[in-house]
């Protein structure tokens, strides 16, 4: 069972697939990073100054002006400012990663195209044509 797991772990696919999580998670913070301090303020300008992280429905009776984290201290909230940032982060990550995987398939699609339009190469000549070829030439002498 340790030799199954050695070969499944020194294989080129595990690797990949570590390198890919670790990059998805700095990516994510990055996308956080935008939603948080670049779109959301301005998608609260334009709606009025609203600051959309401290909307919340408050569930055990707390007061509505509170903020959201006062309110989750007094109890139970419902939450769905929060809700509707995390939802954008969503929506633009997978907004991006649906264009680089685009990029790679355009990419794949054209050196597929390029590969296919290249003239093949001619087949090498046998080697029984190539020793009658020269019986002919000796002949000919």
């Amino acid at each position: 069972m340790m030799q199954e797991f050695k070969s499944f772990a020194a294989q080129g696919n595990v690797i990949d697939l570590a390198v890919g999580v670790i990059i998805g998670a700095a990516f994510g913070k990055i996308v956080d990073s935008l939603v948080g301090d670049i779109v959301m303020p301005v998608v609260g300008k334009i709606f009025g100054g609203l600051d959309f992280a401290n909307y919340y429905l408050p569930l055990n009776g707390q007061a509505a002006d509170l903020t959201l984290a006062e309110a989750k201290k007094a109890g139970a909230v419902l939450a769905y400012g929060n809700f509707l940032t995390i939802s954008l982060n969503f929506i633009i990550l997978a907004f991006i990663i649906f264009q680089m995987v685009r990029l790679v398939n355009l990419m794949k699609k054209k050196d597929a195209a390029d590969a296919a339009a290249a003239p093949a190469a001619p087949p090498p000549t046998p080697e029984d044509v190539m020793l009658l070829r020269e019986i002919r030439d000796a002949l000919k002498k």
